[in-house]
């Protein structure tokens, strides 16, 4: 296997890991949403365990995140050159970084449990965000570069 195919390799793994990282949580967080906008006591039990998953879902997300950027440069300054669409694509990147860390400060942090299912709600407009912005990075990697 030569480097750039490694690198590559190391890439889509990186990204599929980071988009996995979203997606398990989701599912987690659909999971306990009957707790976490219910009785106190069970808010309680299932709210500790939310921000023990987020503590090392973040640790795994930020990996996979960085192993993206690092690889992506790589690619870009060694093989594919930094031509308009590597600039589109890593601007998209950082767009998705900023309109998902701000929402999380704005909406998601301030959430004490338990809560309205209408607070609740919060959540999955994040992982709207998110998602929609993979989504967006996947169509202008493969239609586009």
């Amino acid at each position: 296997m030569d480097f750039h195919t490694l690198l590559r390799l190391l890439h889509i793994t990186s990204f599929a890991a980071w988009f996995g990282t979203v997606l398990a949580s989701l599912f987690l967080l659909k999971t306990l949403e009957t707790s976490l906008t219910g009785k106190p006591d069970e808010a309680a039990r299932d709210s500790v365990l939310l921000r023990s998953y987020i503590k090392l879902e973040t640790r795994v997300a930020d990996a996979a995140f960085i192993g993206v950027i690092i690889t992506g440069i790589l690619l870009a300054s060694l093989y594919h050159g930094w031509g308009v669409w590597v600039f589109v694509k890593s601007g998209l990147i950082i767009l998705q970084v900023a309109l998902t860390m701000g929402y999380i400060v704005r909406y998601i942090q301030p959430l004490g449990y338990p809560c309205s299912p209408e607070a609740y709600r919060n959540w999955y407009r994040l992982f709207t965000i998110s998602l929609s912005m993979f989504a967006l990075v996947l169509l202008v990697t493969f239609f586009l570069l």
